[in-house]
């Protein structure tokens, strides 16, 4: 007899586009089993630019599909998840050696109105003579709108609301083989489930780079046109007290972004580089580092230099080979390639390529409607995340406040200065799961026991890591004596 499936879908890959799909299935009343190597978004979902926007580069390769759906689902992921999700103004200067300004207006023109924006304010030509600590000769340029998101905190919430709606989340688990059996998958792993494999209907192979790895244990063939892209981004202090980004043209034809981030920081990048890109871990290198300083000196009267960079990280993006010469170019659509096995009856495995953090939840839709699950198709756009249910027109952007933080304060004895914002801006609603009047020991920074003993119950944490560089953002101001001391403390909580 055969076996009994546990599962009607197992999405390997914590990943967005993972947590996503195991989100949209599991809302759609099938039972999902989500499983992940390391930690959720410990790739290349933490190790983003931070931006859920358009794309406003790839109009330049006629990309027009991929940037209106891009541009649609900005507005929709500000609505579901307000509290990690915010408007950004971005600056674009004019420069010499850049785009010339009729084709900047047209294509910001093109990026007001093929995307459905209602909320977000439009584009508009702005004086930057004096203004956010450019050399003298840049005095002119357009601004224009995107949003900003905490990439790895989108990625435990999706997953959150995943098991909410009754998934089950194994992190700390790598797939060490996968075979059909009978009409479903037979899933085995060095994971904690006492040596027993996991069997399910149908399987998702959303692992980002290691697709590959995942296909070779299923001994499937993969597809043919991958290609992977390593992405780098260095951190400095701050370069200028402006709250708006910055889109830089560079003389080779590609951009990057000065974001700010943290309060204390910059945020520069990215690159785009074939380079080196099989490296496990990924890391930014040398030239990327100085490539990326040189940027921000074609613009800043005080450059970054490689030493002032407090932090650098990369991440490979697995990407559909459209055969474009320059990995700049290459397409950040996302494509499936769905394998059927030998007969009718064999059970499906669904391959994940390509893809970005704002298109994810479009994703999810269209890989479930790959194989063939049609019901309650939708729910995703209207759902908020964990946190989320308040409206982000509640938002004051002149400070980006929301309306929790009062509640907080009036909850929680003795808050450090920026603690509510800070605690607001990550959980939203979910900080009244543990916010009290006494939260325990301040472990640095703020970071209390209650909201560590949150993190570990409530969003799978296990080390120090995966605590200050993926769900808080305190790495940058914990010293490595303070890192060891949380690190002592979870393994205590373990």
């Amino acid at each position: 007899m055969e076996p009994p499936f546990l599962y009607d879908l197992a999405v390997i890959g914590g990943g967005v586009n993972g947590a996503a799909i195991a989100r949209d299935a599991a809302g759609r009343g099938l039972s999902v089993l989500l499983l992940e190597r390391g930690d959720l978004a410990q790739g290349t979902s933490s190790a983003s630019t931070k931006l859920i926007h358009g794309g406003l580069r790839y109009l330049e390769h006629r990309e027009f599909a991929l940037v209106r759906e891009a541009l649609r689902e900005r507005e929709v992921l500000w609505r579901i998840a307000p509290h990690i999700v915010w408007p950004m103004r971005f600056v674009l200067p004019l420069v010499k050696d850049g785009r010339p300004a009729w084709m900047l207006r047209a294509g910001l023109w093109l990026y007001d109105h093929i995307g459905g924006r209602e909320a977000l304010p439009p584009a508009t030509r702005v004086d930057l003579t004096g203004e956010m600590g450019l050399r003298e000769r840049i005095r002119s340029g357009f601004e224009y709108s995107d949003c900003w998101v905490d990439d790895a905190r989108l990625v435990v919430l999706l997953a959150r609301d995943a098991a909410d709606r009754g998934a089950e989340v194994v992190t700390r688990c790598e797939v060490t083989r996968l075979a059909r059996e009978g009409s479903g998958w037979r899933i085995e792993t060095g994971g904690p489930n006492g040596g027993e494999p996991f069997r399910a209907a149908m399987v998702v192979n959303a692992a980002g780079p290691q697709v590959g790895g995942v296909l070779d244990r299923a001994h499937e063939a993969k597809p043919r046109l991958l290609r992977r892209v390593r992405g780098s981004h260095i951190v400095v202090p701050r370069l200028h007290d402006d709250p708006r980004a910055l889109f830089l043209q560079l003389p080779d034809g590609r951009i990057c972004f000065a974001i700010p981030y943290e309060h204390r920081f910059t945020l520069i990048g990215t690159t785009d580089s074939e380079e080196g890109a099989d490296a496990d871990p990924p890391r930014a290198s040398d030239a990327e580092i100085a490539y990326l300083c040189d940027a921000a000196a074609r613009y800043f009267r005080h450059a970054p230099t490689p030493a002032d960079v407090v932090w650098s990280y990369a991440g490979v993006r697995l990407l559909a080979d459209d055969g474009s010469g320059k990995p700049e170019a290459a397409t950040r659509g996302y494509q499936f390639d769905l394998d059927r096995g030998p007969d009718a009856h064999s059970a499906p495995l669904l391959t994940v390529l390509g893809g970005k953090i704002t298109t994810h939840r479009t994703l999810a839709e269209a890989a479930l409607e790959r194989l063939g699950i049609e019901a309650n198709a939708g729910w995703t756009a209207t759902a908020p995340l964990p946190g989320g249910d308040f409206k982000p027109d509640g938002l004051d952007e002149a400070d980006n406040v929301l309306p929790i933080e009062q509640e907080i304060a009036a909850i929680v004895r003795n808050l450090p200065p920026g603690a509510a914002h800070r605690l607001a801006r990550a959980y939203g609603t979910e900080v009244l799961r543990f916010a009290r009047a006494e939260m325990g020991r301040d472990l640095g920074h703020g970071l209390t026991e209650a909201e560590l003993d949150h993190l570990v119950t409530r969003e799978w944490a296990m080390t120090a890591q995966d605590v200050l560089w993926r769900r808080s953002k305190l790495g940058l101001r914990f010293d490595r004596l303070q890192a060891d001391g949380l690190a002592e403390r979870l393994g205590a909580l373990a």
